[in-house]
């Protein structure tokens, strides 16, 4: 098939393709096969009219769409083959099926965009800056007192008043203008002092109150109160303090440490050589990360390439879709999510688009790289990724040749291809360890 193939911006082509009348009479046959099966004819079994009665029914042209969409199917994919065009969207369709006529050749033009050229920059030797990993002695303090404060108990305060950070059971019964409202009362309520919880004013007034104390609290609510009945009006609560906690905050030492039951960690000393060493691996896993993706990144922004707009739509989508599904998992109607978040389907869009740019980007250049470097994945490294899988998923009691079918090996290669690429880019980056 001889096609003249158009470049036009923004990665996309433009050919005409023409069909042959004999292969749109291939395609008025396969039409009434198809629609043969969808229509009663008199004195016939459904599908078993013959062609000619058909046609004298209801006419050639009701199988001009079936047929129309056969050949433009066979040829166009012929056409993207023969010729080699390496497509990433669904094309556009030029074609008037008024021109059509049966016994004779017609042409319809094709769009579609393709995978963009790429010109490769500097993707070796990249400089890149690491974070120290040295960890300080208040770094590690920070986290001995994380695990102390973690580890804090709420104790009766036998005497004394109710200070900041106190939780207070008490009972409160609200009032406006004498008249009690609903949800304004509750009787043992437990609320930390200063958590900022109730109507502001309220905690404060607490303050320096006893247990079995009872005051009056008189408070105003916001103009913006969710309850509009309530809004901007001033309130008067009847509180009675029945308890007052506080946390105590157990000490360090080696009983402390011992009971944290932390395997050959008994003292104080080796407890915090233990969270020195959690942090020095954080922060190597850190820089590993950090490395890893600034490869990518780099490289990317050093290659000349233009992305085809209906590649960042069509992720763009794909990566929508796995959102709502998510979202969905976890019990949540989509539309509620959105609320929550105060963001319309289109802005929620706007921000996956953003992202889908950067990973169609960052997955073109790791491939066009391992496509210059000869890259490839080898038949042992595709095996042991099976094997990998068949282990994680040994416990639902699944066959390897289930796993190939839900895995197909193509995908595979990619995983591995696109993780030895970023090896070699990680190898032979240049690093700087601050």
């Amino acid at each position: 098939m001889s096609i003249k193939i158009e470049k036009l911006e923004g990665s996309k082509v433009k050919f005409d393709v023409n069909v042959s009348s004999e292969k749109f009479e291939e395609g008025l046959d396969h039409a009434f096969k198809v629609e043969n099966e969808k229509v009663e004819i008199k004195g016939f079994r459904k599908g078993k009219a013959p062609r000619k009665v058909f046609e004298n029914k209801f006419g050639i042209e009701a199988l001009y769409n079936e047929a129309i969409q056969y050949v433009l199917q066979e040829t166009y994919y012929n056409a993207v083959v023969e010729h080699k065009i390496d497509v990433v969207a669904q094309p556009r369709i030029d074609l008037d099926p008024n021109i059509i006529k049966r016994g004779e050749d017609f042409t319809y033009g094709v769009t579609v965009a393709v995978k963009p050229e790429i010109e490769l920059g500097e993707y070796k030797n990249l400089k890149i800056s690491l974070a120290p990993t040295k960890v300080s002695d208040s770094e590690v303090n920070s986290e001995v007192e994380k695990k102390l404060n973690e580890n804090a108990e709420m104790i009766v305060k036998e005497s004394g008043e109710i200070e900041k950070g106190n939780t207070a059971v008490f009972d409160f019964k609200g009032s406006v203008d004498g008249v009690e409202f609903e949800g304004g009362s509750a009787e043992n309520y437990e609320l930390e002092i200063g958590s900022g919880q109730f109507i502001p004013g309220f905690e404060e007034q607490m303050l320096g109150m006893k247990a079995e104390e009872a005051k009056d609290v008189v408070v105003t609510f916001p103009e913006d109160y969710q309850q509009e009945s309530l809004a901007g009006k001033e309130a008067v609560f009847a509180v009675k303090v029945h308890e007052i906690k506080e946390r105590k905050v157990p000490e360090l030492s080696d009983e402390f440490v011992k009971d944290l039951d932390i395997e050959n960690i008994e003292t104080v000393d080796a407890y915090k050589e233990h969270i020195r060493q959690n942090l020095e691996d954080q922060k190597e896993k850190q820089n590993q990360n950090h490395l890893r993706q600034s490869v990518i990144e780099k490289a990317t922004e050093n290659a000349k390439f233009d992305i085809p707009e209906e590649m960042i739509e069509d992720e763009t989508n794909r990566m929508f879709k796995q959102q709502e599904s998510q979202i969905k998992q976890y019990g949540l109607d989509f539309k509620t999510y959105l609320q929550y978040m105060n963001k319309t389907e289109e802005e929620f869009k706007d921000e996956l688009k953003v992202q889908a740019r950067i990973n169609i980007a960052q997955q073109l250049i790791i491939s066009e790289i391992s496509l210059k470097e000869k890259i490839e994945a080898s038949e042992e490294e595709v095996n042991a990724k099976y094997d990998e899988l068949m282990e994680q998923y040994k416990s639902q009691n699944v066959s390897m040749e289930q796993i190939k079918q839900a895995i197909p090996q193509s995908s595979l290669e990619a995983e591995i291809i696109f993780g030895k690429t970023i090896d070699m880019l990680v190898d032979s980056a240049n690093v700087e360890k601050a």
